[in-house]
């Protein structure tokens, strides 16, 4: 592409083309997803209850792309596995997140410079994993665009588009969590991503390949650290998501019947809650009608109970002065 040649990105292109994931990237992966884990709510706890079901969550959240791109093409599930040395590695890096005395990893890499080097440096490695998705799709399939993208797609986000299964592991059962009803930021930006790179395979994008990289790894490093650095978890997308939605869906947003639902079933909620206590407040008299009581709270009725006990303590006093 003359422009790249321009730039001079053309050899920053095939340099990063040409980068070796492993330990590096590796590690870095591996880090944040199992942070990632931790911070989810019951995890901590799991953990010391059940070291094996944390460690085969953790695991999923490693992993789950490639286990989940393996059911897609018919190929053994346990193939993951084979990789020893990248298994060793995982599991030391679970080990330590987790149990680590004086929780030094965690708390280290949970200071904002360092989680921002290793969240671009997992970002880069969702390059790695959506493009080999796409080409191992496109290997057995060539002609099958769709199945290419999904590939792509499970490959890069498997950990979060299997994340019901893996909160099974732990316990949880949270439906209403499905990566399908409400996508999170890392899923839509490796569907994106698994359309780009579908579309350079099949020759329908004129871009090559290293330079496609170097465009889908920059965007998603930059967005990423933008996001971390000013606290925000806004898609970039969500204005062209509310466009395309309120133009071919006839809606105000993505998301908003569930978000409408939610607000109806509170509303609800509360009426009914309202109506409870109102008729707790009424008593039948006694010539049948409805009476609205106020219910007395305890300190009005201890209170009233002291005052009675001193006016009959003071009409005995009267009495024994008039007696006397």
């Amino acid at each position: 592409m003359d422009l790249f040649g321009l730039l001079h990105l053309d050899e920053l292109s095939h340099g990063l083309a040409n980068l070796s994931m492993f330990p590096y990237f590796d590690i870095a992966h591996y880090i944040v997803s199992i942070m990632a884990l931790r911070e989810q709510p019951g995890a901590l706890e799991v953990s010391r209850v059940s070291p094996l079901a944390c460690w085969f969550s953790s695991m999923l959240f490693c992993f789950g792309g490639a286990v989940l791109s393996g059911i897609m093409l018919a190929e053994p599930v346990v193939a993951p596995l084979s990789n020893s040395t990248s298994i060793l590695l995982a599991s030391i890096t679970w080990y330590l997140v987790f149990y680590c005395p004086m929780d030094l990893v965690y708390c280290s890499a949970a200071l904002l410079p360092l989680r921002l080097v290793l969240s671009a440096m997992k970002e880069v490695t969702r390059t790695w994993k959506v493009l080999g998705g796409v080409i191992q799709a496109h290997g057995k399939f060539k002609d099958s665009l769709l199945v290419m993208i999904a590939n792509g797609w499970a490959k890069g986000a498997g950990g979060g588009l299997i994340s019901n299964f893996e909160q099974l592991v732990r316990g949880v059962w949270k439906p209403e969590t499905n990566e399908l009803l409400k996508m999170s930021y890392p899923t839509k930006i490796t569907l994106i991503g698994a359309v780009l790179f579908a579309l350079q395979q099949t020759h329908y994008l004129p871009l090559q390949t290293h330079h496609l990289m170097l465009i889908y790894t920059v965007f998603t490093v930059v967005n990423k650290s933008r996001m971390m650095l000013t606290g925000s978890s806004a898609s970039p997308f969500a204005v062209i998501e509310s466009a395309v939605y309120k133009t071919l869906f006839t809606g105000s947003s993505p998301y908003a019947a569930l978000t409408d639902e939610t607000k109806n079933r509170c509303i609800d909620h509360g009426a009914t809650n309202g109506a409870t206590s109102t008729a707790g407040t009424k008593e039948i008299g006694e010539n049948g009608a409805a009476v609205k009581k106020t219910p007395v709270s305890p300190v009005k009725g201890q209170s009233g109970s002291l005052k009675a006990k001193e006016e009959s303590e003071n009409a005995d006093k009267t009495d024994c002065k008039k007696k006397k």
